[in-house]
């Protein structure tokens, strides 16, 4: 894990670690951002969050030059060495871990971590996509750059251009609403509901019928729970399907942007230093959550407050060292290791080498239709950043894979796992066919694979994307609201309203139809008996062939007549009926409308097969999790977007012969890379400073520099990003913001 450093020794007038308390009581809180003096302003870049001695008074924003600590990009890589500690445990589980815990180095009443509402699980949060924490009592919530890259852009225009110049509002009146959509959730509640999903099940449902009555449990399990006003809910599956809880978040809409480094601190390197080590990125950034003057969550408003965190975490004051224990708590997205050995052969050979060549295609297309236009590179950033990370994270996954023998070991481990099953006669009554099961529907599943993912490419324009919503919604509207669809229901409204919003800055007619054109003739040229027919029809698709001419035609008439890209035609929209929709002249409407039936029919087929699915392999997990109990072994589900906590140490590595990474990157080693130009261009008084070694205090003898990121063994997928590291203590200690490329 690379993380980003957020702790400074400060010589040998340093306060005891004891000094800092872990509770909202603490002495100590971390303020807000930096000082605002221009002079000051490329140094404190990579001060980032600040611990101040708390007066009477909560502190709001200071740009006093007592500041003491930095907020270095902490960056938790999960190392190459043999000593990275795998485990994305839930809460839940921690008490079974608490001696091997304690043993490393955690301080703090293991206990204490399955409390969802104390410290210090109560102040991670969710970003939904990303991870984050309260780090003060006015709700300014610290997250990576990276993950703040959306509302940067949003806000981003050619004159005032955020992403470049970094945002540092004066007063808490100058922080800015965050893209629309964007969500501070708070992790409340979390309750077992097993037995309410499966246990009333019938024996006799075929796949699609099974998927349907999963789905109508957890709608309303979800809509008892969200009686509760200003919360989320929903329902998690863990192990393949074999259990169920529901979690209840605190759901807070009005999110402001508090700060972001210019792209030469939090963006420094790009692409090219990306997944690599050594790093000296600056990848952090500050929100900040409001709520109505009640206290309640409440949609952006003028008159609403900070919101008051019952718990936030505080800095470290000391920093870390070399093999300090160091756990991360954060919201990992989706993790399948616990797939069989079919389906990661088929993940080596075709899934990310496809994706790969597919998403560096698209890169090219978006930078030819961008060029010569910063506005409309503006609004497609964020998308080109997630394109580059992903395919660059698939060219390392394949690399790590053709050193490895993955496949054989899970092969290795179906056969070990049969032979258990069928050693025992009740053992093989109740799973003696759950692994040929499962690869038989895997197999079934893999049938489809081409053209559902080049299919859904082909689907990617923007406005018949937007159109498609909207008809979805009108039909959906049409049956009472537990009825409807999971996205289309009341409590969704104001999400699909936030995504008709936010289209406008994300969105050029020109590049979206390049970019367009592209991903349609590449779903062409897949094998014909992979394409779907309607669409074909539509586009004038005829086997492989397509006439550019007449496609090119075809996408003019479709932008050209279309009023889909005003936002407030979208909006309208959303309360269309069914008939009024059918009736529109925009050529979007009228495509969505004609694909509707072909699309319902492909959703059905998958909804089919995931029912399926949601039988077979939990009777599958449910053998495994047995064997490894069996073995005296502790199991933690893949992650799922629920809050987990993964633990490890400050540690370097040996990635290759020969090569040794050390724990912590310094301020020197920017200086080493600085080239002046992007993504190398360092602010000019960093570099002055670096150069004359101005650490201005926050220096660490032991490294003889100031750290700006570090390594540690803690295990991390994304949705990691952001979020906290913290010491034994629970006090913070850096950022999760990235994994090397070797691990």
């Amino acid at each position: 894990m690379v993380a980003m450093y957020t702790g400074l020794a400060e010589g040998k007038d340093k306060p005891t670690r004891r000094a800092l308390s872990k509770t909202k009581n603490s002495p100590f809180t971390a303020s807000t951002i930096l000082p605002a003096g221009p002079s000051a302003w490329p140094f404190n870049a990579l001060r980032g969050l600040a611990v101040h001695r708390r007066s009477h008074a909560p502190p709001v924003i200071s740009w006093s030059s007592r500041m003491k600590k930095i907020l270095a990009c902490s960056l938790v890589l999960l190392t190459a060495s043999a000593l990275a500690d795998e485990g994305m445990w839930t809460p839940g589980q921690i008490p079974a871990l608490a001696e091997r815990l304690e043993s490393m180095g955690l301080e703090i009443e293991p206990g204490k971590l399955t409390n969802l509402t104390g410290h210090p699980m109560k102040a991670v949060v969710s970003l939904g996509g990303c991870s984050a924490s309260f780090v003060s009592p006015r709700g300014l919530v610290v997250t990576n750059h990276h993950c703040a890259y959306g509302s940067i852009a949003h806000n981003a225009t050619d004159a005032n251009n955020l992403l470049r110049d970094g945002f540092r509002p004066e007063t808490l009146a100058d922080e800015v609403p965050a893209r629309p959509g964007s969500r501070v959730l708070v992790t409340v509640e979390v309750r077992d509901v097993t037995n309410r999903v499966l246990g009333e099940l019938p024996p006799d449902l075929d796949g699609r019928e099974r998927y349907l009555a999963i789905e109508k449990t957890g709608k309303e399990l979800v809509r008892e729970c969200e009686q509760d006003p200003g919360h989320r809910c929903r329902v998690a599956s863990y192990h393949g399907g074999a259990n169920y809880e529901l979690i209840k978040q605190l759901e807070i809409r009005d999110v402001r942007l508090a700060y972001a480094p210019p792209a030469s601190v939090g963006k420094y390197g790009g692409d090219v230093d990306n997944w690599m080590w050594p790093r000296h990125t600056g990848d952090f950034a500050f929100y900040r959550a409001y709520v109505g003057p009640d206290g309640a969550p409440a949609d952006y408003h003028a008159d609403n407050v900070p919101y008051a965190p019952d718990h936030w975490l505080a800095l470290e004051p000391e920093g870390i060292e070399d093999g300090e224990f160091v756990m991360v708590a954060g919201y990992p997205g989706r993790t399948n290791r616990y797939r069989l050995a079919d389906e990661v052969r088929n993940v080596i050979d075709w899934s990310y080498p496809e994706r790969k060549r597919v998403y560096e295609e698209w890169l090219d297309r978006i930078e030819s239709a961008t060029a010569g236009n910063p506005d409309a590179a503006l609004k497609y950033a964020s998308l080109v950043a997630g394109l580059n990370n992903a395919s660059k994270n698939y060219g390392g996954m394949l690399q790590g894979f053709a050193k490895g023998d993955l496949v054989e070991r899970k092969q290795a481990l179906e056969a070990e796992l049969q032979i258990w099953v069928d050693a025992d006669p009740g053992r093989a009554s109740g799973y003696g066919r759950a692994i040929a099961e499962l690869r038989e529907l895997v197999a079934r599943q893999q049938t489809t694979q081409v053209r559902d993912f080049y299919y859904s490419l082909a689907r990617r324009g923007a406005l018949l994307g937007a159109a498609t919503t909207l008809y979805r919604l009108a039909r959906e509207r049409e049956k009472p609201d537990a009825e409807r669809e999971p996205g289309f229901q009341e409590r969704d409204a104001l999400r699909i309203r936030e995504r008709m919003d936010r289209i406008d800055r994300s969105f050029d007619a020109a590049v979206d139809r390049a970019v367009w054109k592209h991903l349609i003739l590449t779903y062409a040229a897949i094998p014909a008996d992979q394409h779907v027919a309607e669409f074909d029809r539509l586009f004038g698709i005829d086997g492989n062939t397509v006439d550019p001419a007449a496609l090119d035609a075809l996408l003019a008439g479709l932008y050209e007549g279309t009023e889909l890209d005003r936002a407030e035609v979208r909006r309208e929209a959303m309360e269309y009926s069914v008939a009024e929709l059918e009736t529109s002249d925009d050529p979007f409407m009228k495509l969505a409308v004609a694909l509707y039936d072909s699309d319902r029919s492909l959703e059905e087929q998958s909804e089919t097969l995931a029912g399926l699915l949601q039988e077979a392999r939990p009777r599958f997990m449910e053998a495994l999790l047995a064997f490894q109990r069996d073995r005296g072994k502790v199991i933690y589900p893949d992650a799922n977007g629920t809050l987990r906590i993964t633990f490890g140490t400050v540690s370097g590595s040996a990635p290759a012969d020969g090569l040794r990474y050390l724990p912590f990157t310094t301020l020197e080693g920017i200086l080493e890379k600085d080239t002046g130009e992007e993504p190398f261009d360092t602010p000019p008084e960093l570099l002055q400073a670096i150069r004359t070694g101005d650490y201005r205090g926050h220096g660490d003898d032991a490294i003889g520099s100031v750290p700006v990121n570090f390594l540690s063994t803690v295990d991390s997928t994304g949705g990691n990003s952001g979020s906290p590291t913290i010491n034994g203590r629970a006090e913070l200690v850096g950022l999760l913001f990235d994994g090397t490329y070797e691990s």
